[in-house]
């Protein structure tokens, strides 16, 4: 009898388990993000090798193929023409030299017109029944180049919610692959120039490829691999916007996070009357101006913050892991249940 026993009891925990990943694959999804594939892809693109990733130079263009080719790998389709890019060219303004008067006699500085080029990175994952709505999950990839012969690798700033989004996606894509993909539609969207003024999210809000009208939420993350100085464990994730617009995709990011996750929620920053104004300062805010509901995932800034200190080994990996997963898990909970985030009505 012990021996019988002994055999099937392994069986039926297994069964069990593999039970409960089918009742749960997200769990099973969130966990193929790992420190070692978050390191294998910040190690290229916080590298010395790529120059700092700004906007329209060669290490903006080398980082912006790198993921392109990551996207290729795991199984998204091109979105057009065989490409990945939705490349954009826009002009940025500033003011500078010698005070001249127009022709109405006003005193004013002489403008300087100055064209960037970049690529937005359009990795999109076709939902099921729902697939015409979409969930846009962003990162910003630039950062600030090279300056005084001194390289800004931008390790947190942001390459940190880069390879997040990166892992994301193949999250995503595992599961299409298994049969389990989302019911709605997934559009992981690496920008540039946000380090320029937001100028590629904006570019995309302008210039949507898919209807803005269809776009759920979006999700944007940004520095996410340190720990700030009004923390002392890095088991935390700033979450700022997630209520200004729906107080239902507030709740949807409380109830993952204490089913599966359990970071402190830090909302210091969310206070519209917040100095720092940090709901103005990422790529979300382009979505949220055109009334869509977003979440912005931070962890503050640090002493190494736009200055070439910013290197991989300051990253707390572990933690970019942890947050990944949450976003992740938030972003499959948008994805399948039934309804879209309604909009507050005040």
């Amino acid at each position: 009898m012990k021996k019988i026993l002994f055999f099937f009891l392994p069986l039926g925990l297994f069964a069990q388990a593999s039970t409960y990943l089918e009742e749960a694959p997200n769990l099973k999804y969130a966990n193929s993000i790992v420190v070692e594939d978050l390191q294998r892809h910040i190690n290229i693109l916080a590298s010395d090798s790529l120059q700092g990733r700004e906007t329209g130079k060669p290490g903006q263009k080398m980082a912006a193929n790198y993921i392109a080719n990551f996207f290729k790998e795991i199984g998204i389709p091109p979105y057009k023409n065989n490409s990945y890019f939705q490349k954009f060219k826009v002009k940025t303004v500033k003011r500078y030299g010698k005070w001249k008067w127009d022709k109405k006699g006003v005193l004013d500085k002489i403008l300087n017109n100055n064209y960037i080029k970049g690529e937005n990175i359009i990795g999109f994952i076709e939902g099921s029944d729902l697939k015409d709505q979409i969930v846009v999950i962003t990162a910003h990839y630039d950062h600030l180049g090279t300056k005084d012969s001194l390289i800004y690798n931008g390790a947190d700033d942001n390459g940190s919610g880069t390879v997040a989004i990166m892992e994301i996606a193949e999250a995503f894509m595992l599961a299409k692959k298994e049969g389990k993909g989302p019911r709605r539609s997934i559009l992981i969207m690496p920008v540039s120039a946000e380090e320029k003024g937001l100028l590629g999210s904006k570019y995309y809000a302008e210039n949507p490829i898919y209807p803005l009208e269809n776009t759920i939420a979006n999700l944007n993350v940004d520095m996410i691999g340190r720990i700030d100085d009004y923390h002392d464990n890095p088991n935390y994730v700033y979450l700022i916007g997630s209520d200004r617009l729906s107080t239902e995709l507030h709740d949807v990011s409380e109830s993952v996070n204490d089913k599966y996750i359990n970071l402190e929620l830090d909302y210091r920053y969310n206070d519209v009357d917040d100095p720092n104004r940090y709901y103005y300062r990422s790529d979300h805010y382009n979505f949220a101006k055109n009334n869509i509901p977003v979440i912005f995932y931070f962890n503050g800034v640090h002493d190494d913050y736009h200055k070439p200190s910013d290197t991989i080994d300051k990253i707390h990996f572990p933690k970019v892991e942890k947050i990944s997963r949450y976003i992740f898990l938030t972003a499959w909970e948008l994805a399948n249940r039934d309804e879209r985030p309604r909009l507050n009505i005040y």
